[in-house]
């Protein structure tokens, strides 16, 4: 029930306070209605007007009539306000710019720095296979077994990166409405950080003496770095998903030009670099530096007033990133749903799965078979096609080969599609065009399997037996999964009911995710088949 109390007061300057002086007339003073409702304390002063019905004499709230909130917890839960602000007035203010683009260039930063530990890994073949070498010393098969540990290093990578992944992102599921992102994305970087600073330091490490170790401690480094980097990604589309559609487009082109940074990286490492583990070092050195990097950015974003605007709409929901205190969103804020579907973000535990699924469930499929078929042949496949002139011993066709034709251009070419999609956005999430076109990459597998992929075992036939072969191939397997994941990745958050676009993101996913450890596990077939 609601209760309050009713206070009298003289005006200001009345002559006849004082002691002994007479009570005020209800006509003479000013009347302060003072109501609690539901933690709120509603706080209104009147002054009399003219009499009304029947004689009666009525108040006009015309002075004054203002509303604290205290903090949540406060009063029962049963209370209610008598009086309601007035939700028109709330957001009232003309959206504010992204001025300088900062709320887009912290996602493009942030986008780098979900894939990067992935990136860094696979692109440092070099480093491994010199660490590596001693793995075949030892005679007989044992020799042979640890000899498959280099040889096949891609891909035991990829399952140590991606079958964690998916565990992961079931945990972060169930926690989006009960751990905020805040947290969720820094305990994310600070984990990679701490597992890249552990990388670097074993750069200088000598290990030759126990190489098998050293594989399996780097794979479990993998699997750690990895599911934080799963942690962190999806966190980070479920947090775009309260922003416009080209915030959601940077976040996803960032984490192309990441595997771009890494190959440009790993080039320049190796032609400054006289020693490898001087490359690596500096290599790795640079990861470290960029995890910092987006811990600084993130713990930015907050304080720019485009984003609190966005943020301010969902600032009550645990899931969002933590405002400032002195920040003003209530004014800022922008409505993203009715009153009952809020109050069901809100209050839901986790998040309904069923309509997500069922909205979802077409656009999921083309999500994880685009990067099953990818993570089949890049880099499994790609990285070990050889160019067909290394005999000559160039450093075209030796040093370079691979991370120019394998590493560089493939994440290049991944990163354009990606832009493409700020510009074109077809086909469409509803159109039967779109399955045909991510089923049709199947191709791409005999492609880069009767190329020049060494060392083969079983298949002996090389068919596409010149260089630009393998460069036409890469560059389109980048460009279609750069732009049909993009297109794919950005519809799925927006065919669903607002309240659960972040919980559609992190379902989205979970699908890419699902696909990457699938496509990984059959990469080692695919590989020993060859």
């Amino acid at each position: 029930m609601p209760w309050g109390s009713v206070s009298h007061f003289p005006r200001p300057g009345d002559a006849s306070v004082g002691p002994g002086a007479a009570p005020p007339s209800p006509a003479d003073a000013v009347v302060i209605y003072t109501s609690f409702r539901k933690g709120r304390r509603c706080h209104y002063e009147f002054t009399p007007c003219s009499a009304g019905l029947d004689g009666a004499v009525g108040l006009a709230a015309v002075e004054r009539a203002n509303t604290m909130i205290p903090a949540a917890g406060s009063f029962p839960p049963d209370q209610e306000p008598l009086l309601e602000e007035p939700v028109g007035s709330r957001y009232s203010r003309q959206k504010p710019r992204d001025r300088w683009h900062g709320a887009y260039i912290i996602f493009f930063l942030l986008g780098i720095g979900s894939l990067l530990p992935w990136n860094f890994f696979i692109t440092a073949k070099h480093y491994w296979r010199y660490k590596l070498q001693n793995c075949s010393d030892e005679p007989g098969p044992v020799g042979q077994a640890a000899s498959d540990l280099r040889d096949y290093f891609e891909s035991y990578i990829s399952i140590a990166s991606t079958v964690p992944s998916v565990l992961c992102l079931i945990g972060n599921f169930l926690l989006v409405n009960k751990v905020p992102a805040s947290v969720r994305i820094l305990s994310s970087l600070f984990v990679m950080l701490a597992v890249f600073l552990v990388i670097t330091v074993l750069v200088k490490v000598d290990t030759s003496a126990w190489t098998t170790r050293f594989f399996a401690l780097t794979v479990g480094c993998v699997a750690v770095v990895s599911s934080a980097s799963t942690v962190f990604s999806s966190s980070l589309f479920g947090l775009s998903s309260c922003f416009p559609m080209r915030n959601l487009q940077a976040l996803i082109s960032g984490q192309a030009m990441g595997g771009t940074i890494s190959a440009v990286a790993s080039l320049i490492d190796l032609a400054a670099a006289a020693d490898v583990t001087d490359s690596a070092l500096a290599y790795f050195l640079t990861a470290d530096i960029f995890i910092v990097v987006c811990i600084m950015v993130y713990l930015l974003l907050p304080r720019l007033e485009y984003s609190r605007y966005y943020l301010g709409s969902q600032k009550e929901s645990p899931s969002l990133a933590t405002v400032p205190p002195d920040s003003s969103v209530e004014a800022e804020a922008e409505p993203r749903g009715t009153a009952n579907s809020s109050f069901l973000a809100r209050s839901a535990g986790i998040p309904p799965l069923r309509p997500i699924l069922q909205k979802t469930a077409l656009l999921g499929f083309c999500l994880f078979y685009i990067f099953f078929i990818s993570i089949i042949v890049f880099p499994s496949l790609s990285s070990n096609i050889e160019s067909v002139s290394k005999a000559s011993g160039s450093p075209w066709s030796t040093k370079y080969f691979t991370p120019l034709t394998c590493f560089l251009l493939y994440n290049f070419a991944d990163w354009c599609g990606r832009q493409v999609t700020a510009w074109i956005q077809v086909p469409g999430p509803k159109s039967k065009l779109l399955p045909a076109l991510v089923l049709l990459r199947t191709i791409f597998l005999p492609l880069f399997i009767l190329s020049n992929y060494q060392p083969r075992a079983h298949i002996q036939t090389v068919v596409f037996n010149r260089d630009i072969y393998p460069v036409v191939f890469t560059a389109l397997l980048g460009l279609s999964n750069g732009y049909l994941g993009t297109l794919v990745m950005v519809y799925g958050p927006k065919i669903v009911p607002k309240e659960l676009a972040e919980a559609a993101g992190v379902v989205m996913t979970f699908y890419l995710v699902l696909g990457l450890a699938l496509g990984s596990a059959c990469a080692v077939f695919v590989v020993h088949l060859v």
